[in-house]
């Protein structure tokens, strides 16, 4: 029967937990401040930074580069846009090492050491998805847009001369960020694939197997990803695909291989035999016309 004393023992450790759990959050909010405000003081080379792909395309097109504010405000909240982008950017390594430092005393050592490399790898692919997107996909995607603009025509009618309308690019900032910051963070949030999938390899959810079985599922995904994350380019498209596809099929070893060494384990320790899998099954099952 439990007694208010196992209660009250029970409670203690939750009580201390919630309280450390207020303490890394209060102590990562502190940092995102902290980056944020750096990023403030500094925004305008970032904003430098991020148009450049644009600046880019408009000097192929003979077009000076410049934004406008559509808004009296916009300035300053896009000035808030880039420091709350930036602030994340700076503060997520802190952020990620208070969250280790919460959930590694809870952890045996073989989970530590499994559940580390994903946090590690995860900030990595998804900074290297941002950089693909920056340097691959957004000067495709301002290249295309920038196509469809036309210049003023005139044409000579019989008694008059009629000029048809032109259309030129002469974009808001704001809009214009919007639009950059959801390619980097949609390819940043596309390239966490390996991780998530090696993740869920590791803890058992998914197998090696049953992503090959998935495999043609998977490619019809990947191709309405790349029709919605991209632009009505087939360039951008195809390479988003390609690249995609290519990370999934990277999972697919990384998982093969985590259950190669966990079936190596299980055998020297003598759980499974030679001739099974860790599930305990027979790897090469006797069919019903072969038993005596």
């Amino acid at each position: 029967m439990t007694t208010a004393d196992d209660l009250e023992d029970s409670a203690a450790p939750l009580i201390e937990h919630l309280a450390e759990l207020r303490s890394r959050l209060i102590r990562s909010l502190l940092a995102f401040v902290v980056g944020m405000v750096i990023c403030f003081t500094v925004w305008n080379p970032i904003f430098d930074f991020l148009t450049r792909p644009l600046c880019t395309a408009l000097d192929a097109e003979g077009q000076d580069c410049g934004l406008i504010f559509i808004a009296l405000e916009e300035g300053f909240f896009v000035a808030i846009q880039i420091s709350l982008l930036g602030g994340l950017c700076l503060s997520f390594p802190y952020i990620g090492y208070q969250m280790w430092r919460f959930v590694a005393p809870g952890l045996y050592k073989s989970e530590k050491g499994a559940f580390l490399p994903f946090l590690i790898a995860s900030p990595f692919m998804f900074f290297l998805g941002a950089a693909f997107a920056y340097y691959v996909i957004t000067p495709l995607a301002f290249n295309f847009f920038l196509g469809f603009q036309q210049g003023g025509v005139l044409t000579d009618g019989p008694d008059v001369t009629t000029q048809a309308a032109g259309l030129l690019f002469q974009g808001s900032a704001k809009a214009y960020l919007n639009l950059t910051i959801k390619f980097i963070v949609a390819f940043g949030l596309c390239f966490q694939l390996p991780v998530l999938l090696t993740l869920m390899g590791k803890a058992g959810l998914v197998s090696a197997a049953g992503l090959r079985n998935t495999r043609k599922y998977a490619v019809v995904g990947i191709l309405i990803m790349a029709a919605v994350a991209t632009p009505p380019d087939v360039v951008s498209q195809v390479i988003l695909f390609t690249v995609i596809y290519g990370l999934y099929e990277i999972s697919i070893q990384l998982v093969a291989r985590i259950e190669r060494i966990r079936l190596a384990d299980l055998r020297a320790e003598g759980i499974v035999g030679e001739d099974e899998d860790e599930f305990g099954n027979p790897l090469h099952p006797v069919d019903e016309d072969e038993k005596p």
